[in-house]
């Protein structure tokens, strides 16, 4: 066993631990912590496969934007722990029925394939596995992948109409209505005859 498989190994014994913490703690916050260390290790074993732009893209998109605006959003928020937990243990048996179900539907899938030995790839000194990964998402998988953009678009818009619903305690103005506006709605002069106080007498006056 050579020192990448003792990588290989820990970071994935991490992975699992961290995943299996993610979905077992009661605490919203150490879940999200837990899930930054999952994605951190998981951008450890695509550098053992070669694979650094995607390891710089999981840490870099995921953890430096996703996560964190996560993570802050779960601080600020007053979450009901008690609540949450409500119902946990009586959906159990149905939930891990569907994920060993899931499981075992994506090893039928991907056993005849990826487990079975195969022969290591001599790649040349100039290769770049990111020019690799551009040009086959352009060609081969071109249509997914416009298909993910599309609805990655309309789950933004979706977002954007839904913060910006009519509520009654919603308070928002309208920008046509301000550009509108003109000086006699706002500022109205008003014109005052000056006041002027007689000056206070001084002390020799009022002897």
């Amino acid at each position: 066993m050579v020192f990448t498989d003792i990588v290989f190994y820990v970071l994935s014994a991490i992975l699992l631990f961290s995943g299996i913490r993610v979905i077992t703690t009661r605490n919203p916050v150490h879940a999200a912590l837990f899930l930054v260390l999952a994605f951190f290790t998981a951008a450890g074993i695509w550098l053992l496969l070669e694979a650094e732009f995607l390891a710089i893209a999981l840490i870099l998109v995921y953890v430096g934007a996703v996560m964190v605006l996560f993570l802050f959003v779960v601080m600020m928020l007053d979450i009901n722990l008690d609540k949450l937990r409500e119902g946990f243990w009586e959906y159990l048996p149905m939930a891990g029925f569907i994920g060993v179900l899931m499981v075992v539907e994506m090893t039928m899938v991907l056993a005849d394939k990826n487990l079975r030995p195969s022969a290591a790839v001599e790649l040349p000194a100039n290769y770049s596995n990111t020019a690799a990964l551009g040009k086959v998402l352009y060609t081969d998988y071109l249509l997914p992948f416009e298909l993910a953009a599309v609805v990655l678009l309309v789950a933004m818009i979706a977002a954007i109409v839904l913060t910006l619903r009519e509520r009654k305690d919603n308070k928002s103005m309208n920008p046509a209505d301000q550009v509108k506006v003109k000086r006699s709605d706002r500022i109205r002069i008003v014109s005052m005859p000056a006041v002027v106080e007689a000056p206070a007498p001084s002390a020799e006056e009022k002897k």
